[in-house]
């Protein structure tokens, strides 16, 4: 490349001629503008949408292109007639503000090459004028990395993408479009990437898996006191087998341990030797009690977690203070927060399992991929199905409500096509995965017979939660969430779904929400539940024949539960809980983040997401005896310019329950299962302070925003004000008590990563390793 931005390429030509020049200089929108508008009013040139404009307009675009400090346009000439048209921007500063992490050297660039002229395109120019403008942003602009976000639609600018370097990340919502996020190290221009679906198992990623996996692993094992380090000058040792671990780290109430990854190191006979999960587990296999028939599946669990997160380093996210901000967008806003998170299970190790997957299947429904899918419909026969509605909710009204009328009329057109009356079916959707490889193979007599009928893709696009059964509708996000059984083994369970639960799922939760709605206490803290207002199974098959309970029972479910979207007034925003517990690549928390874009003093900004979530679960608990699963993932929270306002909770017929001998509604008297005042009382000590707060108490710590003493105080303050508010409280169980049993989640799925425990007795499969200290005990 000259000076001047002139470059020679090499493109074939007849013997003797000469070669052709390229060049790059800024655009004149007075000169140039007319030519720009005839390139995007060409059919060639849709995916700018652009087409509409006329000349002036086009020229009053490009000037203000030009006017902007943070962007800029570029005239490219082949042969010195003009050629294509380059756009260059600061990510951080323009149309990438929400969704990429931009650091010194970042460029963006947008591409438009001149429609081919009548007498044929030259061979090879478009890929000449794409590695043109790269070599223009690294040699004229000093970028060291450039960004693109073309149409995920857009195959043919991908595979010139693709030719000249850039590596795809995910799929971003990005000026009203679905892009496709890519990045090319300047360094690597023309070095294609190894965008293979095993592209994110390269050393360079799985390393740095394995080494947060294997602290993760020694930091929850010890707070389960299955392993005891030992104090080593200013760190800790650990002796495992034939290994020895060394590393840093802070000490925390609950018996929390922060370590420091970059400080961990292994050796073997004195010699370093690579970190290793899988390793690790072998060489505690002994204390961590693992049967001998499950240490394949536990491992081969780690396994799938490390895989999930080498790919999620290699895909990056969004900075935590960009998810703390949050977008106009709220929707999109909320989803991207879903997607981004990188953990899983915070306290569980094997907590990304997805057994069953495949790479090309991982790709396209884990969570963190942030993709998009359509459920597959079938026609379930009405006498072999069971439809349950909430009791505000009719057949009619509910089709009307989640599938367009053309969608439903089509299915009928289907069943009558096959001489099958509409009227003897109902609909039942099922996950891509779990038809390809579990109904149409398990089910195939059901499917011959017509007991099943194959009616396709439904029209809406789904995005999957945290949740990995659970999909929130993309099309029409006042829809509601859609939760089918997906037969893949995940952390303790193959995800199953019950056609016996869901009989009186709907019913469970409008008992609960009308609990929940007529308590004054629960509505000042603005607290609600999102109900699963619609549930279906079908019981058809020779398995339901059989007394003995199996997985295949549990394949063909699904239920329907309330969006949170309808719920929102203007500038809120919309953030799983989870979130709270996330750092993103350069180790940034979330918490904090919220905490510093709220303006309000840390402890203030606890005080106000304590009232919101862990006020309303003691109360429901000692007045109502009623207990959720309160983790993140089961907690939507509504936030207003960072702060939390109100808390919505989820998932509530498979997981509340009630803990005392109260008179329920006929039907769902499988939800009481009365215990003493200890176990109930790790309602809170467990699934909370054990759950989900030790871990935003030493994020906010380490972080140097709040002292974890501090937070305990808060904690125990919230406690205080709500017994005060409430001296006549059904159970006045004492969460201020010196201890609580310390109940164990890793030693569920390590005595069986099969089945953890036994839904239908959860009290029995507790396993407790002792007493814990608790960090609100009185003075």
């Amino acid at each position: 490349m000259t000076e001047n931005g002139t470059v020679l390429i090499d493109v074939p030509r007849e013997a003797g001629a000469t070669p052709s020049l390229l060049s790059v200089e800024p655009v004149d929108p007075d000169r140039d503008a007319a030519v720009v508008q005839a390139w995007l009013a060409h059919p060639a040139s849709s995916w700018w949408e652009m087409g509409h404009l006329d000349v002036d307009a086009v020229r009053a675009y490009l000037a203000g292109v030009q006017a902007d400090p943070a962007q800029a346009a570029w005239l490219g000439r082949h042969d010195g007639e003009p050629c294509f048209l380059a756009e260059t921007y600061d990510p951080g500063a323009v149309l990438l503000t929400d969704v990429w992490p931009a650091e010194p050297g970042d460029v963006g660039m947008h591409l438009l090459v001149a429609p081919p002229p009548a007498d044929g395109r030259v061979h090879g120019l478009t890929s000449a004028v794409m590695r043109t403008v790269v070599e223009h942003c690294r040699d004229a602009l000093g970028a060291r990395r450039v960004v693109v976000e073309p149409d995920v639609r857009n195959t043919a600018v991908h595979a010139k993408n693709a030719e000249v370097g850039f590596r795809v990340l995910r799929e971003v919502d990005v000026d009203g479009k679905r892009a496709l996020l890519s990045v090319l190290d300047t360094d690597r221009i023309g070095v294609p990437d190894d965008d293979g679906p095993a592209a994110h198992l390269r050393p360079e990623h799985l390393d740095v898996a394995e080494r947060h996996v294997v602290a993760k692993a020694i930091a929850e094992f010890t707070h389960e006191r299955l392993i005891a380090p030992v104090a080593d000058g200013d760190g800790w040792r650990l002796a495992a087998g034939p290994s020895t671990y060394r590393f840093r780290a802070r000490l925390h109430a609950l018996e929390h341990w922060s370590i420091d990854e970059a400080s961990l190191t292994r050796t073997r006979d004195g010699d370093a030797v690579p970190l290793g999960a899988q390793d690790l587990v072998l060489e505690l296999r002994d204390l961590l009690g693992i049967p001998d028939e499950l240490l394949g599946t536990y491992l081969e669990e780690i396994a799938s977690t490390l895989a999930s997160a080498a790919a999620k380093h290699r895909r990056g996210g969004p900075s935590a203070a960009q998810l703390a901000r949050g977008r106009a967008d709220a929707v999109a806003a909320f989803q991207a927060t879903e997607a981004a998170m990188t953990e899983g299970h915070p306290a569980f190790v094997a907590s990304n399992g997805r057994i069953g997957f495949g790479l090309d299947e991982y790709r396209a429904y884990a969570p963190e991929s942030g993709r998009t899918f359509r459920y597959r419909w079938l026609a379930a026969r009405r006498e072999h199905t069971h439809l349950a509605l909430a009791a505000d909710r009719t057949e009619d009204a509910h089709w009307a409500a989640e599938l367009p009328a053309a969608t439903v009329h089509g299915f009928r057109q289907t069943l009558e096509r096959r001489g099958l009356d509409p009227d003897d079916y109902v609909w039942l959707p099922v996950h891509p995965w779990q038809w390809q490889h579990r109904i149409a193979v398990t089910f195939a007599p059901d499917l011959g017979r017509q007991d099943l009928v194959d009616l396709g893709e439904g029209p809406d696009e789904y995005q999957p939660q945290q949740s990995i059964r659970t999909a929130f509708d993309r099309t029409d996000p006042t829809r509601s969430y859609v939760k089918t059984a997906l037969a893949v083994q995940n952390m303790g369970f193959l995800r199953g779904m019950s056609p016996a639960y869901m009989r009186n799922t709907p019913a469970v939760n409008d008992w609960v929400a009308g609990i929940v709605s007529a308590d004054p206490t629960l509505r000042s803290a603005g607290f609600e539940v999102l109900r699963e207002h619609a549930a279906i199974g079908y019981t058809g098959d020779a398995y339901h024949r059989v007394d003995v309970s199996s997985p295949q029972r549990k394949m063909l479910a699904a239920l329907w539960r309330e969006s949170p979207v309808p719920r929102l007034s203007d500038g809120e925003q919309l953030m799983t809980m989870a979130a709270l517990l996330h750092r993103d690549a350069s180790g940034a928390a979330v918490a904090s983040a919220l905490v510093a874009r709220s303006g309000l003093p840390a402890d203030e900004w606890v005080r106000r997401y304590l009232d919101a979530y862990l006020l309303p679960v003691v109360h429901c608990l000692t007045v109502h005896d009623l207990a959720f699963m309160p983790h993140g993932e089961n907690l939507v929270l509504v936030l207003r310019d960072g702060v939390v306002v109100r808390a919505v909770m989820k998932d509530i017929g498979e997981e509340v329950a009630v803990l005392a001998p109260v008179a329920v509604p006929a039907g769902i008297e499988r939800i009481v299962h009365p215990v003493d005042d200890d176990e109930a009382a790790l309602a809170v000590f467990t699934d909370v302070f054990d759950g989900v707060l030790r871990f935003v108490a030493a994020i906010l710590d380490d972080d140097g925003v709040l002292p974890e003493s501090r937070f305990w105080e808060l904690v125990g303050a919230c406690i205080d004000r709500h017994a005060a508010a409430h001296p006549d409280r059904r159970r006045p169980l004492d969460l201020r008590a010196p201890t609580f049993e310390h109940s164990c989640l890793n030693r569920l799925q390590l005595r069986n990563t099969l089945s953890m425990v036994d839904l239908a007795d959860q009290s029995s499969s507790l396993i407790r390793a002792g007493s814990m200290p608790n960090p609100v005990a009185r003075a």
